[in-house]
């Protein structure tokens, strides 16, 4: 794909086409008795209620700007362009960013500030507005988004996320966002209720990826390195095979695309209450990522991402 050949964002036809303002309706609505994501709280979040991701009626910002250390296509020369919500759908036990996504740091943003940090990122040249955390604010993302647009932004949208998402609530966002960037943490239900609280996580998490896909395919990149449309997934490798490497694969290369590009992460250290689980009282070893990599091209994975630079020669030596 060449630069002249590059798609304009998404969002920009629907907007041209005057369903913008619709979509943005349909989201706001559901705040009223709220099942955005797969817990379903049901509670009214346009009168403040808080459910289990404790946001009420406007959603909260830890930071903004660009960002170096994302996956390579999202980063490019000039960075990813990520706003930080505060608050989470997962109360992940290891979270490295636990301040963020479960203590609270963070503040009240509305709709026009929002539109504001997206037209910051894009005038300072990131290639992307990359949303860290948005399954719980979608309706006020997109209320930001509606009034960026009509301010000129243009450049594609990235929904970057634990994973736990509704089918239901993609729809919504079908001819919105360009990229989506899920994590896929387990293959085990047990698994995912005891270290992120969650019912279901695989079966959920497998339906989002596969409506991802459906709206997007696979990752497509141009000639520049960067990142245009697709799906990108994340998937961290765990001490003792707690992410079950070998489902995750195995679902992506028979039921989504062998040709789906997956970052293999290896930076898994203690955070948190990561203490308070025996198996996850270490960083993962080099071993234990060798064997995530292996697994990968066994199963026709091969677009994988950078691997973490510390393990890459006994990556290597193993494959």
């Amino acid at each position: 794909m060449t630069k002249n050949d590059r798609p304009r964002a998404a969002y920009r036809q629907l907007y041209e086409q005057g369903k913008l303002r619709e979509r943005v309706d349909q989201a706001v609505e559901m705040l009223a008795s709220c099942r955005l994501c797969p817990r379903e709280c049901g509670i009214n979040r346009l009168e403040g209620a808080q459910g289990k991701c404790r946001t009420g009626r406007q959603a909260l910002v830890a930071s903004f700007g660009p960002h170096f250390g994302e996956e390579s296509p999202l980063v490019g020369r000039n960075g990813s362009g990520t706003i930080f919500f505060t608050y989470c759908n997962l109360k992940c036990r290891y979270c490295q960013n636990y301040t963020i996504s479960q203590s609270g740091d963070g503040s009240p943003v509305d709709s026009r500030e929002l539109a504001r940090m997206m037209l910051s990122l894009q005038r300072s040249g990131c290639h992307n507005i990359n949303f860290v955390s948005p399954t719980h604010v979608v309706p006020q993302l997109l209320e930001g988004l509606e009034i960026a647009v009509e301010a000129g932004l243009s450049v594609p949208l990235v929904y970057n996320t634990g994973g736990y998402d509704s089918v239901q609530t993609l729809r919504m966002l079908d001819g919105i966002f360009d990229i989506y960037m899920p994590d896929m943490k387990y293959c085990d239900d047990e698994t995912g209720l005891r270290l992120s609280g969650v019912k279901r996580y695989p079966e959920r998490n497998r339906e989002a990826v596969r409506e991802m896909h459906r709206q997007t395919g696979d990752l497509q990149i141009d000639d520049n390195g960067v990142a245009v449309k697709g799906l990108l997934v994340r998937h961290l490798v765990l001490p003792h095979n707690l992410a079950g490497t070998a489902g995750v694969c195995s679902f992506l290369a028979t039921e989504v695309s062998r040709n789906t590009y997956l970052n293999i992460m290896g930076q898994y250290r203690p955070c948190h209450e990561a203490y308070q689980i025996p198996e996850l009282g270490r960083p993962v070893s080099g071993e234990e990522l060798a064997r995530a990599v292996r697994i990968a091209h066994e199963h026709g994975l091969n677009r994988l991402d950078r691997v973490e630079s510390r393990f890459v020669a006994k990556v290597l030596k193993t494959l």
